[in-house]
Order: C-alpha cells, then sequence, then structure tokens
C-alpha cells in the first residue's frame, strides 16, 4: 500500500522518468519546500504568521480558507515536513465516522511512540456538526495537529467550538505576477516555451481566475499541441481552451458577497463598477429576479426622496425584465443599474422609518389627538372628538401647523431631508413650514 504522501504527488523514489512525465503538469511541479510556494507570503514568507509558528517550533492547529488552486493541500504537506509530523490525510467528501476514529486511533499510537501527527482533512466543511465536534478532544490533548481545508467561509461553515482551537490563515488566490511564476517553472520543467504570443499569455493568466492548478492544466494542454511555426494568438487560445466558469455559487458566500459588491458599488456613485458586479453575478448563474429585488430595496434604501423617480424606475425594469425575458430584459437592469449609481443618494427616509419604528414601540398605544379623530356619532361631539380641527386647504398657505402627535407626547423629527437632488426643495419646505408651526405658537 503506497505511503499517504504519494496520494499529494510526492513520486516514489523508484517511479521511472517515463512514469514521472506521465503525472499531470501540476503534479509534477508541486513545491517541495514551503519557500517554493508562490503567492502566500503573507503566511510563508520571513515574518509570515505560519513562518514564525515554526520558528517557534509551536505549530497550532490551523484552518487553511482559500479559493480552489492556491496550494492548501501542498502547504499542509510540508507543514508536517518542516514540524517533524507524520502527514495524515483525509477527505471530508468520502470519509465517514470510521474513517476519523481509524484516523485517531492511529494517530494516538503513533503518539504513544513519540511521534506526532497533522491530520489534514480536505474540505473540512463538508463535515457535520457531530464530525466536527469528534476533533475537539483529539486537538485539545494534542493526539493531531489538525491542519483543515476550506473553500468556505469558516465563520459559517465551521463549529464555534472547532474554530476557537484553531487559527485561521486566509490564502489569497494567486496574482498575475504568481501566476506567470509558475508559468515560467512550467516552461523550465519541460525545458520548452509555451508557443503563446504575449497578449495570448496575459488572457491565459486571466482565465484561470486565480486557480494555479487550473492555470498548469491549461498550460499542459498547450505543451500538447504539434509544434508549430507562429505562437497562438488569444482568439488561438481562447478556441483551444473551454472558458473556466466563474467561481460563484448562489447558495454560499461568494453570492452575497457580489451582492454586497453590487450595492456598494452603487451606494459610492461608482456605475462601472456596479455594471461590473452586475454582469459577474449574471455570468455566475445568479437569478435575475433576485437582482431586481435588491435593485428596487437600493432604490428605496439608499436613493429614497434625493430622486423619486429612482422606485418607480426599479419597477419599471423589473416588469420590463418579466416581459422580455434574458438577455434582452437584462438591459433594461443594466440601465436600471445605472441610474441608481448616478442618481443623488440619500438615506433620509431609511433612517426616519426606523427612527419612527422604535418610537412607536417605546410609546405603546398612545391615542392620536381628539382634534384629528372623526366624530361620526353625537356622543363623539360631546367628549371632543374633532373639536378645533383646522382644514388645511383653508387655511394660510395651506397649512394649518396643527400638532399630529399623541396627547403627553412631544413633537419628534424623524425625517430630515438631505440637501441633494429633488430633496434638497423638501428641505426647503419643511424648513417653510416648522417656520409657520413656531410662527403659530408664537401667536
Amino acid at each position: 500500500m503506497p505511503d499517504r504522501l504519494d496520494l499529494f504527488g510526492d513520486a516514489p523514489a523508484s517511479a521511472t522518468p517515463a512514469a514521472e512525465a506521465a503525472r499531470p503538469l501540476a503534479d509534477r511541479l508541486r513545491p517541495r519546500r514551503l519557500d517554493d510556494v508562490v503567492g502566500q507570503d503573507h503566511l510563508l514568507g520571513e515574518e509570515g504568521s505560519i513562518a514564525r509558528m515554526l520558528a517557534r517550533g509551536s505549530l497550532a492547529s490551523l484552518i487553511l480558507w482559500g479559493p480552489p488552486g492556491v496550494g492548501k493541500t501542498t502547504i499542509a504537506r510540508l507543514l508536517a515536513e518542516a514540524a517533524g509530523l507524520r502527514f495524515a490525510a483525509l477527505s471530508a467528501v468520502f470519509s465517514g465516522v470510521a474513517d476519523l476514529k481509524r484516523a485517531f486511533d492511529e494517530a494516538r499510537a503513533r503518539k504513544t511512540n513519540g511521534q506526532g501527527t497533522l491530520l489534514f482533512v480536505d474540505e473540512i466543511h463538508r463535515f457535520n456538526r457531530a464530525q466536527q465536534d469528534g476533533f475537539l478532544p483529539v486537538v485539545e490533548d494534542g493526539t493531531v495537529t489538525l491542519v483543515g481545508a476550506t473553500t468556505e467561509n469558516p465563520s459559517f461553515a465551521l463549529n464555534g467550538a472547532l474554530l476557537s482551537r484553531c487559527q485561521v490563515m486566509v490564502l489569497k488566490r494567486l496574482d498575475d505576477a504568481a501566476l506567470e511564476q509558475l508559468l515560467a517553472r512550467a516552461e523550465a520543467l519541460t525545458g520548452r516555451a509555451l508557443p503563446l504570443a504575449p497578449a495570448a499569455r496575459a488572457t491565459m493568466r486571466a482565465m484561470a481566475d486565480g486557480d494555479g492548478r487550473y492555470l498548469l492544466n491549461m498550460a499542459e494542454q498547450v505543451f500538447a499541441l504539434p509544434a508549430r511555426a507562429k505562437p497562438l494568438d488569444t482568439a488561438a487560445l481562447s478556441a483551444l481552451l473551454a472558458k473556466r466558469a466563474a467561481l460563484y455559487d448562489k447558495d454560499r458566500e461568494e453570492h452575497y458577497n457580489l451582492i454586497s459588491a453590487l450595492h456598494k458599488a452603487m451606494r459610492g456613485s461608482d456605475p462601472d463598477a456596479a455594471l461590473y458586479w452586475f454582469a459577474r453575478m449574471l455570468v455566475g448563474g445568479e437569478d435575475p429576479r433576485f437582482i431586481a429585488r435588491r435593485l428596487t430595496r437600493f432604490a428605496a434604501e439608499d436613493v429614497g426622496m434625493a430622486d423619486p423617480r429612482a422606485l418607480p424606475l426599479a419597477i419599471a425594469a423589473w416588469e420590463s425584465f418579466e416581459r422580455l425575458g434574458s438577455p434582452e430584459g437584462e438591459l433594461a437592469l443594466a440601465q436600471l443599474v445605472v441610474h441608481l449609481a448616478t442618481a443623488p443618494k440619500s438615506n433620509a427616509v431609511y433612517a426616519a422609518f426606523g427612527a419612527a419604528m422604535r418610537a412607536a414601540k417605546e410609546t405603546g398605544s398612545l391615542m392620536p389627538p381628539k382634534h384629528i379623530l372623526n366624530a361620526p356619532t353625537k356622543l363623539m361631539q360631546e367628549i371632543g372628538y374633532g373639536a378645533g380641527y383646522e382644514y388645511d386647504h383653508h387655511a394660510e398657505e395651506g397649512f394649518s401647523g396643527q400638532d399630529y402627535f399623541p396627547e403627553g407626547m412631544a413633537r419628534q423629527s424623524y425625517y430630515r431631508p438631505t440637501d441633494r437632488g429633488a430633496e434638497a426643495a423638501v428641505a426647503e419646505r419643511m424648513a417653510r413650514w416648522e417656520a409657520l408651526r413656531r410662527k403659530r405658537r408664537r401667536g
């Protein structure tokens, strides 16, 4: 039975050159030392969090959180080597309670013989709550140093009890420089230059979307092409390689990250960034109706009275999508995104509504003042319902200035319009009405 390390890309000493060449390029380029890992200097560089742990000789249990293809598995394997621990690996996709128990028993036996164990658990977020709780005693008593890998936000995907016993290390998607470094290593290993024009090489890096493994798999396809006199241009490369689907899961964190990015770009009055995030959601397969709902919310919450047209325009864009369908209807939503991003902004109504709701809960069941109550019966008239009410249309300037708050409750100011957009005119009217109120009170 092969050693577990073989499962993660280390060729056995007896491997023939032919067998080595048959291994995938990404496997053959797996780093042999932590110093060779690209794109994660904030963790593995001289001042990195993990590097300092190793220097102190005190490797803690870790959760490695990051997108696919950035080196989580490789880092775990090399950490075991650097810390002098036996590397054992499980995948939460394929393992159950029996596998966990066996791994824990083997680690206890090694501990008795003075050998520590680094237990690597890939896709650890896929274990249920009970399975995650099973790690607690073996992590606490030092039977294993746990290194879990996840593409999901640990705050949502892992138990609080397990998180409190581990340090979360955030791995970054590989940037352009790191991806180019991988391509250079691939060329050095194969002894050949990729037959790509400079623009096509840049396109390949962009298609990888920060995933080193995916980049090397694409490079391997290009290396396999017959020798050609002319390098591939961008169009030829795109025709050869299937475009990678954007990393997006409508049920997971990325869904909320992108809608948050869209919302904040519009709030920040950046139509270009807003259109980009809108397009990213569509490319990722998001339901345009969900986006329409969020845009309508934005129109009321963030534009508000600064542009009263925004809300009916949001409803109109939503209805246009329903009538036209996709992809034609998406243009109506794109127009709405631009309108909302470029509109004057005010959350004054949003803030006022929140304040009014809090006051309504605090004041209980205070009655309206009697002068604004209808008096359809004689008894109601006798006890003062409607007495003293002034009809605003008959008042000077169409404004009576009467008090409409409950008796015993001081007048409140919830809505405070800004000086932006159409709301500036509202602010002027409200200031005029307040001056008339003061004049009435003095008179």
